[in-house]
């Protein structure tokens, strides 16, 4: 179905004694334009195709599409034709500025004959050499419901052998078919941020990955997550180590169309320099030694789906520059590989390091930054959402409960003495603690007297300049928490005659559960070793 009517825009053309060709030109023009809409899924698409179908079939050199950013009051180049991605950057307009803003403000077409003439020409985005080329610009408003929301700026349409005034009116027509584009793009996108909503709800009724939290704070981040995750916006995770910025990623993943893709995981910082690149991009045969055979990397097994990059700031810089073009195009090598390949991935990044400050000191550079930062969101530390503590402290005491089938619950005091402790390695903190709490309780209820030795005698107190000694307290923590469990293990081992079975129904595990410390331990051959003397002392 058309957007407009076409055949009683065409009937109009003949009454007006059009040229046939022209007519039939137009005709096919604007035919190709409406069927778009039922094959492109998001504003910025079609606009591209809206553009390219009319250079294809026009004079048309260059275009651009600019539309009013509600938030800075500013005109964006949203979509154009024949200017390079930092020739678009550069056109942001004040509504009053030059030619465009002029077209914005007064609802007016305007036609420029040659734009060496004309002060009102800028020449922002630096795509024309005014000294050299005679060139007619030409311009009209994109209005929805009577206001002004854009404007479509042309070179000549049809050539000097068709008056400008038909260019003006053709273009009328387009900016009625782009008014509604964007307004059925509105309505779109606001339904997808609907859907989304209501999916984080059932989530959260069924146990999928969803944020606890009822602060002010976290209140926040669930509504930019039900905004940003129906997009295709590039996302950037921002907050201390331990605040839940993969399980952010995943539910955003999780909330928009590419939740039945993969959703893939890559820390930048766990993986040596001189093997990420082809772990992200992916190598051939031969490209390096002990290359036995091709590899696709992380970029390609995401491919409809998402990765997430955690720790983006330990990105070395020459990778950086081969993300940005990926970001850019859609298009990488592998290694040893001249054969370009594409793929579409949505790019979640999280980060614990102010990566604007890195930029402005030559570690990470802006245009990837600007690139990453499109929709920050930042994930508060537990100090920012006190009031979240008690519920973090059940949800992951009932989840660690059921993963070792048993009830288990906080007495009073315990979990005042848990409330007001400091949390500096926020949520994860929290969460290994209860783990390791569950483990060693011998009782259906928690304790103080149990808690006491993972905390210290009293909760730690936060200051902006700790102190030496608080410093390695809490940078010690995990290490003892860790040393702690990992006695307890074989202590109750060493109770059941080092049987795995005997002393994973003592500390209330599975035999798998039991496997799985065993191994994080390191504790196999120990446990192999001591079996042999146990079965000797008997014999």
């Amino acid at each position: 179905m058309y957007l407009i009517d076409i055949h009683k825009w065409n009937s109009s053309c003949v009454k007006q004694d059009m040229n046939p060709d022209t007519r039939d030109l137009k005709l096919h023009v604007l035919s190709s334009i409406c069927e778009i809409i039922a094959h492109l899924p998001d504003l910025e698409n079609i606009l591209l195709e809206v553009l390219r179908i009319m250079s294809d079939n026009l004079s048309m050199k260059r275009a651009t599409v600019t539309l009013l950013d509600r938030k800075t009051g500013m005109l964006f180049i949203t979509a154009s034709h024949g200017l390079t991605p930092e020739e678009m950057r550069r056109g942001v307009y004040r509504l009053d500025e030059g030619v465009t803003g002029r077209i914005f403000q007064t609802g007016k077409p305007y036609a420029v004959p040659d734009i060496r003439k004309e002060p009102l020409f800028l020449n922002k985005t630096q795509s024309r050499t005014l000294e050299k080329q005679h060139l007619t610009f030409i311009g009209v408003p994109i209005t929805l419901q009577g206001i002004p929301i854009g404007v479509l700026n042309v070179d000549r349409l049809f050539g000097d052998h068709v008056s400008t005034q038909e260019d003006i009116e053709f273009l009328q027509v387009v900016a009625v078919l782009i008014a509604q584009f964007v307004s059925l793009n509105e309505q779109f996108q606001n339904l997808r941020a609907e859907n989304a909503s209501l999916r984080y709800k059932v989530s959260k009724g069924t146990d999928g990955p969803y944020i606890v939290g009822r602060s002010s704070a976290m209140q926040e981040v669930q509504r930019q997550i039900q905004r940003v995750a129906p997009t295709k916006a590039t996302v950037l995770l921002q907050g201390e180590s331990g605040t839940g910025k993969t399980l952010i990623g995943r539910i955003i993943h999780d909330l928009s169309e590419r939740k039945k893709f993969p959703f893939i995981k890559v820390n930048c910082a766990s993986i040596p320099e001189n093997l990420l690149e082809s772990e992200l991009f992916g190598f051939e045969k031969g490209a390096f030694t002990g290359a036995m055979a091709a590899k696709p990397g992380k970029f390609e097994e995401a491919d409809n789906g998402s990765i997430f990059l955690d720790e983006i700031g330990e990105l070395p810089l020459g990778l950086q520059a081969k993300l940005l073009r990926f970001i850019q195009e859609k298009e990488f090598e592998r290694l040893g590989s001249n054969k370009t390949r594409r793929v579409d991935v949505r790019i979640l990044a999280a980060t614990n390091k102010d990566l604007e400050a890195l930029s402005n000191q030559g570690a990470f550079r802006p245009d990837l930054f600007y690139r990453l930062n499109v929709f920050p969101i930042h994930t508060p530390a537990l100090r920012e959402r006190k009031e979240d503590i008690e519920g973090l402290l059940i949800h992951f005491l009932r989840k660690v409960s059921r993963e070792y089938n048993r009830e288990i619950h906080f007495s009073i005091d315990a979990l005042e003495l848990l409330k007001a402790h400091d949390w500096p390695g926020n949520v994860r903190e929290m969460e290994n603690l209860i783990e390791r709490l569950v483990i060693l309780s011998e009782q259906d209820r928690i304790q103080p007297e149990l808690i006491e030795p993972f905390l210290g005698s009293r909760p730690s107190t936060r200051t902006d300049s700790p102190s030496a000694s608080g410093t390695a307290q809490a940078v010690d923590k995990p290490a003892l928490l860790r040393e702690m469990e990992k006695r307890e293990i074989i202590a109750a081992l060493g109770r059941n005659g080092w049987v795995q079975a005997r002393a994973a129904k003592e500390l209330g595990l599975s035999q798998r559960q039991m496997g799985y410390k065993i191994s994080k331990f390191d504790l196999d051959a120990m446990v192999s070793v001591q079996r042999v003397r146990s079965r000797k002392n008997k014999s």
